[in-house]
């Protein structure tokens, strides 16, 4: 009932002529992206698919694109639905699909990427995989991938060490983030984005664990004191996606011209804000006078020692790893280790 809800509502925004200037396009495409209320679907996604692609294919396409928490969509059945042809293209966290495809999680490894730089040779490196986990698990085509800020931790109470850890219940941004937090000695828990909030106002949680620049829009510096600078759940990528029975319908010209664009006009200039945005987002969660767009927030900034994060990242591979490689396949692990782990430096033991 619900994909027949949403499949009707998408059909009735293409058919009533709510796409501008969409009557002259040979293909529109009608979709879902990420969370309405996070700079990369406001800033990048809905102009991309709304205005630019119609712009960098020469009115060949046009599209129209809704977030999953406006079109009442949970993220774990965004690539569900979009491999039944809901839509024809789709974008979330892929952590949200490690359910139904528990590979995923090797996409988004905490620590081991610090720097944006890092985070985009990492991601470059599991694309062939991401590709191919799309393929095989989804009926969709692989088209880009799309940074957030990395993981970091929002708390209500003071958490300087990892030792403060212990006890604390977190919500984590993703499966292997979660266990990573339990072997940290944390109490992981499982909450969606949007429960967060609440959450942290009735002491559900003592700490949540999103992108910096999504808790900074989302407010959750309104529940928090503390926000720990330590990117403990990655960098939250999004993949983007369109059914593989409507990709084929496009011709050979049409795919390439649509890959291309999703790179230049969306993947690409994330990536180019990737730092600016990083360092915005830790200066108006902080209150600096550098921030360009204030809010009102005064978080303390904690910064764990060199000591701590060593530690943590040799529990990271010591125990997370290995126990992720227990819930995929001997194959997945083998190609993680030749892509991923080459860039990172870091090998899961088989």
């Amino acid at each position: 009932m619900i994909k027949t809800r949403i499949a009707l509502s998408l059909s009735m925004m293409l058919g009533s002529g709510l796409l501008a200037g969409t009557s002259q396009a040979e293909e529109h495409f009608a979709g879902v992206g990420t969370w309405s209320n996070v700079y990369v679907f406001q800033d990048y996604e809905k102009p991309f698919w709304d205005t630019e692609l119609s712009k960098l294919t020469n009115g060949e396409m046009s599209a129209e694109v809704n977030s999953l928490d406006q079109m009442g969509i949970a993220g774990a059945d965004v690539y569900r639905m979009l491999g039944d042809g809901v839509f024809d293209f789709g974008t979330t966290i892929a952590d949200y699909a490690v359910g139904d495809a528990p590979e995923l999680e090797g996409l988004d490894v905490p620590l081991i990427a610090m720097t944006p730089d890092a985070a985009h040779k990492m991601i470059d490196a599991a694309e062939p995989m991401v590709k191919d986990i799309f393929a095989q698990r989804f009926n969709a085509t692989y088209l880009g991938m799309l940074p957030h800020p990395p993981q970091v931790m929002f708390c209500r109470d003071e958490v300087r060490s990892l030792a403060d850890l212990k006890g604390k219940k977190v919500r984590g941004s993703g499966r292997m983030t979660t266990k990573f937090l339990e072997a940290l000695g944390a109490q992981g828990v499982n909450i969606s984005f949007s429960e967060v909030p609440g959450a942290l106002q009735r002491g559900v949680i003592d700490c949540a664990i999103t992108g910096s620049g999504s808790g900074l829009d989302a407010g959750w510096w309104e529940m928090t004191k503390y926000l720990v600078n330590v990117p403990f759940g990655g960098w939250d990528t999004a993949v983007v996606a369109m059914n593989t029975d409507r990709f084929n319908e496009l011709s050979e010209k049409q795919q390439t011209m649509l890959k291309d664009a999703v790179k230049t006009g969306l993947e690409d200039p994330i990536w180019a804000a990737a730092n600016d945005r990083m360092e915005q987002s830790i200066d108006c969660l902080s209150g600096s006078e550098a921030c360009k767009k204030p809010t009102g927030a005064k978080m303390e900034i904690i910064n764990f020692s060199d000591a701590d994060i060593a530690k943590a990242k040799e529990i990271l591979v010591s125990t997370v790893l290995p126990d992720w490689a227990g819930r995929t396949t001997p194959e997945w692990v083998s190609r993680w280790n030749d892509s991923v782990g080459k860039v990172t430096g870091v090998q899961i033991a088989q």
